[in-house]
């Protein structure tokens, strides 16, 4: 039996191309508190190294300095080190960002809204919502007093989800008004929301918030 992986059947990458350019190596000099450093690094890692100094506000300088300070006590490679640490400060932003960008997150960002609001799968599943959206349900389309569920709650959007997300693409993700209907059996209520996109990786969500009816 082979070890290899099997191609996948719909070629989909698992990983970005990487560009040739980045693994052309640069020589720069570094010089902090008196101290020259001549660092020969690929070109992904110095841009690594500029973006981490932009988020900390301060100078790739300083960044090498405290490398090298921490380096000097393991008695690794400069190099090696500063390779390890950028990838370090990629990882752990990255786990910042997944757990900011959640469900969780969508959740308290509608309970923090006063007005109507949820979110919408590309299916235009309803996966979460708040209080207000809740109570203009009951609101706009009652029940009977033994039904304690609208299981056939259906919503539909004037524009279709996909044109949404491409409005947002285009216009720099502003907010894309659009109609609504939500229904439950034969009763009806028609109003209007604003449409962005939920800050999450995957699935593209929508968060639509009420704003007429």
């Amino acid at each position: 039996m082979s070890g290899s992986a099997n191609p996948r059947p719909d070629g989909e990458r698992l990983l970005p191309p990487v560009a040739a350019e980045d693994f052309g190596l640069e020589f720069r000099v570094v010089a902090r508190g008196g101290i020259r450093r001549g660092i020969r690094l690929e070109r992904a890692f110095w841009l690594s190294l500029k973006q981490m100094a932009e988020r900390r506000k301060c100078t790739i300088g300083m960044l090498i300095d405290e490398i090298a300070e921490s380096q000097a006590q393991t008695g690794n490679n400069l190099t090696s080190a500063i390779r390890v640490a950028c990838m370090r400060g990629l990882a752990d932003e990255n786990l910042t960002l997944r757990r900011l960008a959640s469900i969780n997150t969508i959740s308290a960002i509608l309970l923090a809204c006063p007005s109507p609001a949820f979110a919408l799968a590309s299916s235009k599943k309803i996966l979460t919502f708040n209080a207000p959206f809740q109570q203009l349900v009951k609101r706009q389309l009652p029940i009977a007093p033994n039904d304690d569920a609208r299981h056939d709650l259906k919503l539909a959007l004037d524009l279709n989800v996909a044109d949404i997300f491409a409005r947002l693409d285009a216009n720099g993700e502003a907010p894309v008004a659009t109609g609504f209907v939500i229904g439950a059996g034969e009763r009806r209520y028609r109003g209007q929301l604003n449409a962005v996109r939920a800050p999450v990786l995957e699935p593209e969500l929508l968060m639509g918030f009420v704003f007429g009816g």
